[in-house]
C-alpha cells in the first residue's frame, strides 16, 4: 500500500487476509464523475461478508434463520474506483467477543494492491423471537475461531 494513501483507518491488519471475493462493477454503479458511487461500496462489502461468511460456516448460511446483525459499519474510502478496474474485497474477523464480532475488510485493486476503501463492521449475536441482541452461536465461535485461529 502507498503510505502516502494511509489514514488511521486503512487495513494495518495484524495478519493478512485469508479470504478474497472478487467484484463485477457493473455499469449503473458508476457516478456521474466516471468512478464507483460512495453507496455501492456497502453492497460490494456484504458480497464480501456474505462469500466469507458462506466459506467460513461451510455451507449456505440460511437467511431465513438469522442470528446475526449489524450493529455498527464505518468506511473510509481512500481513493476513487474505476469501472475498468479489476476489483476485490478482502474479509477477515478481527476479534470475537462474547456477543459480537469485528469484521475488517479492504477494496482492493487487483492489479495494483491499491487499497481503495476500507470496511469496520461490528455483527451481533441476535435473537430475532425477542428482537435483542444474544450472546453468539457456538456454531459461529467454531467457524470463526477455526478459519481465522482465533482465540
Amino acid at each position: 500500500m502507498n503510505p502516502d494513501k494511509q489514514s488511521h483507518a486503512t487495513t494495518r491488519e495484524e495478519r493478512p487476509f485469508k479470504h478474497s471475493t472478487q467484484i463485477q462493477i457493473r455499469f449503473n454503479d458508476i457516478d456521474m464523475l466516471g468512478h464507483l458511487n460512495n453507496s455501492i461500496y456497502f453492497s460490494y462489502f456484504d458480497i464480501g461478508k456474505a462469500e466469507y461468511f458462506n466459506t467460513i460456516r461451510k455451507t449456505k448460511n440460511h437467511w431465513d434463520k438469522l442470528d446475526i446483525v449489524i450493529a455498527n459499519v464505518d468506511c473510509d474510502f481512500l481513493a476513487p474506483t474505476y469501472y475498468t478496474e479489476a476489483i476485490t474485497v478482502k474479509t477477515q474477523i478481527t476479534q470475537v467477543r462474547e456477543k459480537s464480532f469485528h469484521v475488517l475488510q479492504a477494496m482492493v485493486n487487483e492489479a495494483t494492491g491499491e487499497v481503495k476503501a476500507v470496511c469496520r463492521t461490528v455483527m451481533v449475536g441476535f435473537d430475532p423471537s425477542t428482537g435483542t441482541s444474544m450472546p453468539l452461536s457456538k456454531e459461529w465461535k467454531d467457524a470463526i475461531t477455526e478459519y481465522e485461529g482465533l482465540q
